[in-house]
């Protein structure tokens, strides 16, 4: 029998302090912590760009083989680095992921956020400390979070019928690091054109930017290293959690089956996202852009997938929180890393790409005929709200709220960018419808091998 949850403000702070003392001893003793290594190799390549004539693609972290591998926009963005110390650029790294994680809650809880209040924000904060790809992305000072907020703002404008700056978002995010760029895609999926053309222009300008401040940077990028996967890491290793990292790790080279794997990939993806704008759901049509970015990208590191909060978002607000939750539980446990010597045998093939398949099945199966409440903020009740479990991501508090228990609005609110532009979506008429391993005797550094990236350093 499942216990009630507290109903006393001290019953609920309790609860919270020890679920956050669980948390911190769970984040200190079974995550190997990656020691800001993605950070160091951003700020190492600024530094030696700006302060000693280097070459942005040249510098290597000291000890390894890893060096920048985003388009040279990348480097532009993150200049101001050249002005602090390797400390200071931390510290102001987790802040802006802090701060780009509240914005996509923001986006994904919806217009009634406030109501969920401060122990549903402290559980919220206390599950997603345990999601494997967010505890990866602050511990090596990944960008995924940043990227993933500016596109969740295009869909927000999008959903709400402030169309004029759409695509601004998912302009900078695609110049910043190509993947994203599937999400221009989308908009000429969903035939807006004008979003679309907004966002390829802000990705061309931002590019042009780039090659002015660093012409041969540039002229590097897109004829040698954007070409070389060996610069960022070994296609097989077990954090690669897309369809090429299944078929490197069966021992299949063949690029036409990679190829035709994607094309299928895309092909479902462009079907579901039609249907998912055309009920007006721009939550699910950007959940499923995100699935299928990851899987079609050639290296697809468990930190990428961050991408997959859209996703659970969706399953809540459509009624399907212990879906979610066991989804999501998976995706706390690490367990790809029980294959990282080997992954061969049936087990090796189920067990490595375990991530990986949970996404091909989010891709395949997330609701997308189920349009969002018409009225601006108001509260569903064609979805019902389930007990609240453990081990459910936290993307809509309401769900752990007692009082709201009784109000039938805890999946409604998690799809908030949708919820908010149904009416908007009719309107137009012109319009159709990276990673954690298990623990291991030496800690990562910057003088080990601290990627995630392969288990072996790239040929040079």
């Amino acid at each position: 029998m499942t216990p009630a949850p507290p109903r006393t403000d001290r019953g609920r702070l309790l609860l919270v302090l020890a679920l956050a003392t669980l948390v911190t001893v769970f984040t200190a003793t079974v995550p190997l912590l990656r020691d800001w290594f993605d950070l160091r190799v951003y700020y190492g390549s600024i530094d030696s760009w700006v302060h000693h004539g280097g070459r942005i693609y040249d510098y290597r972290v000291p000890g390894t083989t890893y060096g920048f591998t985003y388009p040279p926009f990348a480097a532009v963005v993150m200049l101001p680095m050249a002005l602090l110390d390797l400390h200071t650029a931390i510290a102001t790294a987790l802040l802006l992921n802090l701060a780009a994680l509240a914005l996509v809650l923001r986006l994904l809880a919806g217009p009634d956020w406030r109501r969920h209040g401060w122990y549903g924000w402290a559980l919220t904060a206390c599950v997603l400390a345990l999601f494997e790809p967010l505890r990866d992305t602050f511990s090596f000072g990944q960008v995924n979070l940043l990227l993933l907020a500016l596109v969740l703002t295009d869909a927000a404008l999008l959903a709400t019928g402030r169309t004029r700056w759409a695509g601004i978002g998912i302009g900078l995010a695609a110049a910043i690091k190509l993947t994203p760029a599937l999400f221009i895609g989308l908009l000429l999926v969903a035939r807006r054109w004008r979003a679309a053309a907004v966002a390829t222009v802000v990705a061309l300008g931002a590019t042009a930017l780039a090659a002015s401040a660093d012409p041969d940077a540039s002229r590097f990028y897109w004829s040698e290293a954007l070409w070389d996967t060996n610069r960022v890491g070994r296609l097989g290793y077990v954090s690669n959690q897309s369809v090429q990292g299944i078929l490197a790790r069966l021992g299949e080279p063949d690029r036409a089956v990679w190829a035709a794997a994607v094309v299928l990939v895309l092909g479902v993806w462009a079907l579901r996202a039609r249907r998912a704008v055309a009920a007006g759901d721009w939550t699910a049509a950007f959940a499923l852009t995100g699935l299928a970015a990851c899987l079609v990208s050639p290296i697809t590191w468990v930190h990428h997938l961050v991408w997959l909060l859209p996703s659970f978002a969706v399953l809540i607000r459509t009624g399907h929180p212990r879906i979610a939750g066991a989804l999501y539980a998976v995706l706390c446990t690490s367990v790809v890393w029980l294959w990282f010597d080997d992954a061969s045998g049936v087990d090796g093939f189920l067990g490595s790409n375990t991530y990986a398949w949970i996404t091909l099945g989010l891709l395949l199966w997330l609701p997308v005929d189920q349009p969002p409440d018409r009225r601006t903020g108001s509260r569903s009740t064609s979805t019902t709200t389930a007990a609240p479990s453990p081990a459910a991501p936290a993307i809509s508090p309401a769900a752990v709220q007692p009082e709201s228990a009784s109000s039938g609005t805890a999946a409604a609110t998690a799809g908030g960018v949708g919820a908010a532009g149904r009416a908007a979506a009719l309107d137009a008429s012109s319009e159709p419808t990276g990673s954690t391993r298990l623990p291991a005797l030496n800690p990562q550094s910057s003088s080990e091998r601290a990627s995630s990236y392969t288990a072996e350093p790239p040929p040079s």
